[in-house]
């Protein structure tokens, strides 16, 4: 049960989190809010170096991976919420990948099913089906042509004696140390001496700094609802042309629009997600927990040099 801590103004409850992909571009955020507000952080390390990085932060170690089974289920079962944010971004793998994901939360829910205590599992905004704009309401991707199984996984989980939610990530989560889609749109940028968008580039994405996903997620810790769906979006709307041009105008580089075909040479495995259009609010998650990001908006932050000297390329 989580322990309580008195103090004269107001009473607090202080949780002992266990959180996966605890040193990853998301979750090591989301140790720093969780530590900020007095909670304790055990993160899941898989490499020596994850551990001694957690260990410099005052976090308790769990050493292991994803794909361990029993080590997932005692850390749960030790902790007083769960929250999940590993999950291995090479697209190459990316169905296997999935499985693993969906396997890990499974384990975790069992540890916690009929225990009240929180778990939030990391899902994302990019392949819902949608009107015009992606609400809370809509349901999450399914078949085969879209294997993560994330958010299905965790709202089976809540109708099954677990207090399981969803946080909803936006396809593009910026920040200082990025390693994302927008630091892979960069590298191309460089790599062709050009930065590219698809037709009129007016599809659409939304975005969140990296510090405002952390606090959205210790909201949901804190005063979130079994089953429900929350979304980390900042910006809900930033056209593709914009991006591309505020890359291009940085790096000084042309900035050109590509047919379909001259897309798929061009961005190869990534030229779905370049006419990606996914505008999504987060009006529901505001008004149910206060959140009010505070952080820089996408376009702002393309104006940081940390984005141009660190730009790499994603595994496809």
């Amino acid at each position: 049960m989580p322990s309580v801590c008195h103090t004269d103004e107001k009473q607090e409850t202080i949780m002992k989190v266990f959180v996966t992909g605890a040193t990853g571009f998301v979750g090591s955020a989301v140790v720093e809010e969780l530590l900020k507000e007095n909670h304790k952080v055990v993160g899941l390390a898989r490499s020596s170096a994850a551990k001694a990085a957690l260990e410099k932060r005052g976090v308790e170690v769990v050493e292991g991976r994803l794909e361990d089974s029993a080590c997932l289920s005692q850390a749960a079962a030790h902790a007083d919420a769960v929250i999940h944010t590993a999950f291995n971004h090479d697209f190459s793998k990316f169905k296997e990948n999935c499985e693993m994901d969906e396997q890990a939360i499974h384990v975790i829910g069992s540890a916690l099913r009929g225990s009240q205590r929180p778990f939030i599992v990391t899902s994302g905004l990019a392949a819902i089906e949608h009107n015009g704009v992606v609400t809370e309401n809509l349901q999450a991707a399914s078949g085969a042509q879209y294997p993560r199984r994330s958010e299905h996984a965790a709202l089976a989980l809540a109708e099954d004696g677990v207090k399981a939610s969803v946080v909803r990530l936006a396809p593009s989560v910026h920040g200082v140390g990025d390693h994302g889609f927008i630091p892979h749109l960069i590298h191309l940028a460089k790599q062709k001496g050009f930065s590219a968008y698809v037709a009129t580039g007016d599809n659409q994405w939304c975005a969140v700094h990296r510090l405002d996903a952390a606090s959205l997620y210790r909201l949901v810790l804190e005063n979130g609802e079994s089953g429900r769906r929350y979304h980390a979006v900042q910006d809900e709307a930033v056209t593709f042309r914009k991006i591309a041009l505020a890359i291009g105008n940085y790096l000084k580089l042309p900035v050109r629009s590509l047919t379909l075909d001259e897309a798929k040479a061009h961005f190869t495995w990534f030229a779905g997600f370049a006419q990606l259009n996914c505008p999504a609010s987060a009006a529901v998650t505001r008004e149910a927990l206060g959140w009010e990001p505070q952080q820089k908006s996408l376009l702002f932050d393309l104006a940081n040099p940390a984005y141009y000297d660190n730009a790499g390329q994603l595994s496809g």
